[in-house]
């Protein structure tokens, strides 16, 4: 097979499913112009599979914006430096449940079927290869180089989205319904401790999640502060590029060993998350915290394999300080004289550090106004995430807030406590992105709901139109 024939077979199997219909949704009016039914933050992996999805429940006045050029949506060609994905290949995602839309038939194109038993793991180019195809292949409604400013609500239930950038066909649009599918950083930001961004300047550091220039970096000693997996990422990719050493400091006294993630896969948690109890849902993600995901076997052996790798166990930093356009890490086992020095501390969660959100941050309801975990178990970290509807929407501190962010749904990393790891994982796209298109039209169809039902119960159309003769008529 090719990939033209797949192409046609995308369209034979879609058509099966009557894609394509006519939507249903009433359609809103306003005196500033069109109104989309939905407007979806953010072109990679989330919001793509949300615009099929979409599409499938027959609600099509729907825009995706992104703030990237095409094709470079999403971390897989910016800042992901792993060679593969962490996902076992034969989980599947934004396919949502139609077989020619899975990585799988797109490489088997390709490849035929000995090629994907051959594959191991997804290799990270072939993944966003595929995300530009399944963009193609749908005509999903995309406009990239556009940046989301400021989130404005209305009156009527209409959101007014502020937008920047050399795609932006105007400075604002309107919108009854804003997904933020804007991934891993979408719900916070990145986090550098203050001991390095307060006492460093710009050019000795740089976080994972930021474009680095390793070819100014070839022969020179750099640091990795983190023990796991984007760390070793890092690590590795920086190797390759010509790094001459490369030095990976961990606090803990061994490595992570445990992915939860692998259990959570075939469990039932991933996709019967919501069903758990706030305490219980709680726990789950505090024990899951604790282990920080490692890396992949293969990652850690490349890495390892390298005569410049060093890794330091029980070190954590306890000074930073810049001398000579060097940078000084002193640790329990003493200091240490570095280039340049990669950060991989993760991110912090909450509505507050969210520009887009400043109008409405402030009623957003949290998990710590919900829920009060024991002392044992209580996580600022944890207590800051947005506290969700099933459905992935905010919900409000009050009924005023309420009504301010109705129709402002999240599907990014702020919706891993209340939803699990459904919106921040490849694992659990198959069952969360069913989950949020369900809500949305659900509250579409609820807010039109008097207009939908006034039609219904006018509705006076004949269809029969027998008429009897008063005749029986006896078969032989």
């Amino acid at each position: 097979m090719s990939i033209e024939a797949l192409n046609k077979r995308v369209k034979t199997d879609l058509s099966y499913l009557a894609f394509g219909r006519e939507g249903w949704v009433h359609p809103s009016r306003h005196s500033e112009g069109h109104v989309y039914d939905v407007v979806i933050v953010g072109g990679g992996q989330s919001g793509l599979g949300i615009a099929f999805g979409l599409l499938r429940e027959r609600i099509s006045n729907i825009l995706i914006i992104d703030e990237n050029k095409e094709g470079y949506e999403g971390p897989w060609v910016t800042y992901a430096r792993m060679m593969t994905l962490r996902t076992p290949k034969h989980l599947t995602s934004i396919d949502l449940g139609v077989p020619s839309l899975t990585f799988r038939s797109w490489w088997e194109a390709q490849f035929g079927p000995e090629g994907w038993e051959a594959v191991n793991k997804i290799p990270r180019s072939d993944w966003m290869n595929y995300l530009r195809w399944y963009r193609k292949v749908l005509q999903l409604p995309v406009i990239n180089e556009v940046k989301l400013k400021l989130i404005e609500p209305m009156e009527e239930g209409i959101h007014r989205i502020h937008i920047e950038g050399a795609g932006a066909p105007s400075s604002a649009m309107l919108a009854r319904k804003v997904i933020l599918a804007t991934g891993i950083q979408g719900g916070g930001e990145w986090h550098v401790p203050p001991m390095i961004s307060e006492k460093l300047p710009p050019n000795l550091y740089a976080h994972t999640s930021q474009i680095i220039d390793f070819n100014a970096l070839k022969g020179k000693k750099v640091a990795v502060l983190g023990g796991g997996a984007s760390a070793f990422d890092n690590a590795n990719f920086a190797l390759t590029e010509g790094v001459a050493e490369a030095h990976i400091f961990v606090r803990r006294k061994e490595m992570p060993r445990i992915n939860p993630i692998r259990q959570m896969e075939g469990s039932g948690i991933i996709e019967r998350f919501h069903a758990l109890s706030d305490e219980q849902k709680y726990a789950v993600m505090a024990h899951f915290f604790k282990h920080n995901q490692p890396p992949t076997n293969d990652t850690f052996q490349r890495a390892a394999s390298w005569p410049g790798f060093h890794l330091h166990l029980e070190s954590p930093w306890l000074e930073v300080e810049s001398k000579e356009n060097k940078a000084l890490v002193t640790t329990p086992h003493g200091t240490f004289s570095f280039d340049y020095l990669i950060i991989s501390t993760g991110l912090v969660t909450d509505p507050a550090l969210r520009p887009e959100l400043k109008l409405v941050e402030n009623g957003i309801a949290r998990w710590s106004d919900y829920y009060k975990a024991p002392a044992e178990r209580a996580n600022p970290l944890i207590d800051a995430h947005p506290y969700l509807s099933p459905g992935f929407a905010f919900t409000g501190r009050d009924e005023e807030a309420q009504k301010k962010l109705h129709g402002l749904f999240v599907f990014n990393y702020a919706a891993l406590i209340s939803c699990g790891i459904s919106a921040s994982a490849l694992s659990g796209m198959k069952y969360g992105i069913p989950k949020i298109i369900s809500a949305v039209a659900d509250q579409l169809f609820l807010d039109d709901q008097d207009t939908i039902l006034k039609r219904f119960f006018a509705y006076d159309e004949v269809e029969f139109t027998g008429e009897w003769t008063g005749k029986t008529v006896l078969e032989a």
